[in-house]
């Protein structure tokens, strides 16, 4: 049974909401966690992105699939609902060279899109967990900000 105060992200998929909500998602390979989080207005959300660039794909209908223009329509999202720009600061998880000689490097590229797009929109990243080679499930905690950090061999822990 799902907990009622969690709110569930898929892959390409984010959400946003107001203390004292939850948001957690799983499966973080070379995919990328990002929070965005306002901690005065106690807004933020969450999102789950695939691919680094969306300029870079014919399909173009879910921004949340793309590092880019994810972190680009969060933003927006969290300033509709109350956030205020400058006061947000983000977090990002993942990004993980999860298969032996892969030419695609989908996990780096993620992460170096992230930190464009951040610097781009004026949004400090101020923790991440990123790259290695294993993945993680992050639990958002929209009251106080913490992002827990969840993986199988690694233990858990918090930025």
């Amino acid at each position: 049974m799902a907990d009622s105060g969690i709110v569930m992200v898929g892959i390409g998929d984010c959400a946003i909401a107001r203390s004292p909500v939850k948001i957690k998602t799983s499966g973080l390979g070379s995919c990328l966690g990002i929070t965005i989080y306002d901690r005065q207005e106690k807004i933020g959300g969450l999102l789950h992105t695939m691919l680094p660039n969306i300029k870079d794909t014919r399909i173009k209908d879910n921004p949340a699939k793309f590092t880019d223009a994810g972190i680009a329509y969060l933003v927006d999202e969290i300033i509709k609902r109350g956030g205020f720009r400058e006061k947000l600061e983000a977090k990002i998880v993942g990004g993980a060279g999860m298969f032996e000689n892969s030419h695609l490097s989908i996990g780096e590229r993620n992460i170096k899109s992230a930190r464009e797009t951040m610097r781009k929109l004026g949004v400090p990243i101020i923790a991440e967990d990123t790259g290695k080679n294993y993945g993680r499930t992050v639990i958002f905690d929209t009251f106080t900000g913490d992002l827990l950090i969840k993986t199988v061999l690694k233990g858990d822990k918090v930025i």
